[in-house]
């Protein structure tokens, strides 16, 4: 019998799957198709903005996405390097099937780990605790705890145009029956949508009508493990919609399933069609249109900025309007897709159900979007998961610990009425939640929680040794003011130095970096460019980090604040009927939480602050009483009750 069944093998379920068999599970992984495992239906990307963060954070506390994608790139770039390094993000292009394979063997020769097929169509209960699965074939599977990971497969229906099927992605199956097993425990369904573009056969693009996008070099790896030279392999190209594009894709608008009605289910707000775009742009004459790679033996590439679910003649003619895909064969046709999800405000901020015991979610389940969303919330309902058959405190992360904390937090303080995207500016704290640093920040809990192996907290308290160097060399390293130091500075565009500085006080300068240092100091050399990363951070961005800090310090007070998961919020006068049926029904686990429901206001939050301290102070001084009256007996000669009451249970 596993401990714990995983419901899907998706990128999610993937992430939950390891995690609960490195952490000492016995743990058994149901897909509905073993080819679908760990799919890219959408584009065979991994990381973006705030993307890569997550990657980098699941990586951090020992998942596998970081690694598998670092085996298994065609193209790697770092985006956003002309902004500070809070949203310097890594993107690479995936080979599909190679990513596919990389994360199937890690699964597949995993201890602890079975992966079988087969679609499970009901959850089992008792009482208020999940006990068994039950699979299309009838076959009963004991267990105790579950992590639903289904991600677009439930009543999975697929539109183009008029035509409707049923079906997951890319020709796979759906999930038709588990829905109801979950409306039959009360969780209430919605409906979302996404979609994917088309995709074209390479020999029929003519790429010297594009503009090419090469991979940056060096590589930068993904994972804090991965130490060997990576190579870009492949590139991707550029190019445009224009306005024959637009035109026939307003003609055809009418036919469109998202404006005729036929599409229900509520889209990303950040990822539209191209149809929505040319309504909701229409001041645009044009549209980038990136062609990537689907892999590296495939002869398919991927058009992104195209997703559509338009039927098939207006998709050939549109696709055929851009410079490059004007001879163009689809091998695949855009689609939308239309699935089932629950309401995440139905969970723990530890992915857990709030009703149902053993019972977590993870991925578009949740109403997400996204491979590395998915990933980081398998991870921490994995982990949680075994954490708590285990008999040891869950996992919660907060908002100033990690994206994932955003992420989870987000989800089910907030919840979400459109598919969830991560952003940076979701982060109040991003100046902290930097990609480069999140090992620092991540790898201590998830080795204390049992996943983060011993290898890789040697490496991270390594690097943050050589950090503490570096600044300590910079501190005192003093460079004397003469002609060699004015020098320097002037060829770098500085004004000259009327005494000596310290590597610390020259590193402040705007033009000069880790490198220019270097060139004045071979000695500077000799530090680790991780390390030196870190290091020149601290010193270039010292006085935002102490604002930072101050403001992280303030909201942990109120993140600090616990709540007991049964407060009698019914008790508390003042608080408005809407917030205390909201507080009963989310059961926040602090005050800094339920400050961000919505629908409870800063007045509701001071009420509960003021009623919690009143019963802090009642029961302190209940406390004192009963001290006091224990030392009033015991001064007078007789016993205090409770050891009158300890030898009475004694001699019984």
């Amino acid at each position: 019998m596993p401990d714990i069944v995983v419901i899907g093998a998706g990128h999610a379920g993937c992430e939950a799957a390891l995690a609960a068999a490195r952490m000492g599970m016995e743990t058994l992984l149901l897909t509905l198709n073993m080819d679908g495992v760990a799919l890219m239906a959408c584009n065979p990307v991994i990381g973006g903005s705030a993307k890569g963060h997550l990657v980098r954070e699941v990586d951090a506390m020992g998942g596998e996405m970081g690694l598998a994608i670092d085996d298994t790139f065609l193209q790697s770039r770092m985006l956003n390097t002309g902004k500070g390094p809070a949203v310097h993000a890594l993107r690479a292009q995936a080979d599909k099937q190679g990513y596919q394979n990389r994360m199937r063997k890690a699964l597949m020769s995993q201890d602890r780990l079975t992966v079988r097929q087969g679609e499970v169509v009901s959850l089992e209960t008792e009482g208020d605790r999940v006990v068994a699965v039950t699979t299309a074939t009838g076959s009963r599977i004991p267990c105790r705890a579950v992590v639903v990971a289904t991600g677009v497969y439930l009543r999975g229906s697929i539109v183009i145009g008029d035509h409707r099927h049923d079906g997951g992605p890319q020709g796979l199956m759906n999930a038709g029956f588990l829905s109801g097993s979950l409306e039959r425990l009360g969780f209430a369904l919605r409906r979302f949508k996404t979609g994917t573009p088309a995709r074209i056969d390479e020999r029929t693009i003519d790429f010297d009508e594009m503009q090419i996008q090469k991979g940056d070099e060096p590589v930068i790896p993904f994972s804090f493990m991965t130490d060997r030279k990576l190579e870009n392999t492949r590139a991707c190209y550029l190019t445009w919609t224009n306005e024959e594009t637009h035109r026939i894709i307003r003609e055809n608008l009418h036919r469109s399933p998202l404006y005729s009605g036929q599409i229900h289910g509520i889209g990303p707000r950040y990822c539209p069609s191209i149809e929505d775009k040319i309504v909701r742009f229409a001041d645009k004459d044009r549209h980038q249109i990136f062609l990537e790679p689907e892999g590296a033996n495939s002869l398919e590439w991927y058009v992104q900025g195209m997703s559509s679910s338009l039927p098939e003649d207006v998709q050939w003619a549109m696709y055929r309007t851009i410079p490059g895909l004007r001879r163009c064969e689809l091998t695949r046709l855009a689609y939308a897709i239309e699935y089932d999800c629950i309401d995440s405000r139905e969970l723990g901020p530890g992915m857990e159900s709030l009703r149902i015991r053993g019972l977590y979610f993870a991925g578009q389940i949740n109403g997400t979007s996204g491979y590395e969303e998915a990933a980081a919330q398998g991870l921490l309902a994995g982990m949680n998961a075994a954490l708590t058959l285990q008999g040891k405190p869950r996992l919660i992360l907060t908002r100033d610990q990690a994206y994932i904390g955003v992420l989870t937090d987000d989800l089910t303080t907030k919840g979400t009425d459109e598919p969830y995207r991560m952003m940076t500016s979701r982060a109040e704290h991003r100046l902290f939640l930097r990609q480069d640093n999140a090992d620092l920040r991540l790898t201590e809990i998830g080795a204390a929680a049992g996943l983060a192996s011993a290898d890789r907290l040697e490496r991270m308290r390594r690097k943050r040794a050589e950090t503490e160097n570096a600044l300590r060399k910079l501190r005192t390293t003093r460079f004397s003011a003469g002609a060699g130091l004015n020098d320097f500075l002037l060829k770098h565009g500085q004004p000259e130095a009327a005494g000596s500085l310290t590597g610390e006080e020259l590193l402040r300068r705007p033009a000069v970096g880790w490198k220019e240092l270097t060139e004045l100091d071979g000695r500077f050399g000799d530090v680790p460019a991780d390390a030196a990363e870190q290091a020149e951070i601290s010193v270039k961005y010292a006085g935002y980090l102490e604002k930072q800090e101050m403001l992280i310090r303030k909201a942990r007070r109120a993140e600090e604040t616990k709540l007991d998961p049964d407060l009698p919020y019914h008790l508390v006068e003042g608080l408005r009927t809407e917030a205390r049926q909201k507080l009963i029904r989310q059961k926040p686990v602090s005050l800094g939480a339920a400050s961000r429901i919505p629908g409870v206001n800063p007045a509701d939050v001071a009420v509960l602050s003021v009623w919690l301290k009143k019963q802090e102070a009642e029961a302190n001084a209940a406390r004192a009483a009963e001290a006091a009256a224990e030392e009033a007996l015991i001064q007078a000669g007789q016993e205090a009750p409770a050891e009158a009451k300890r030898k009475d249970g004694e001699q019984a």
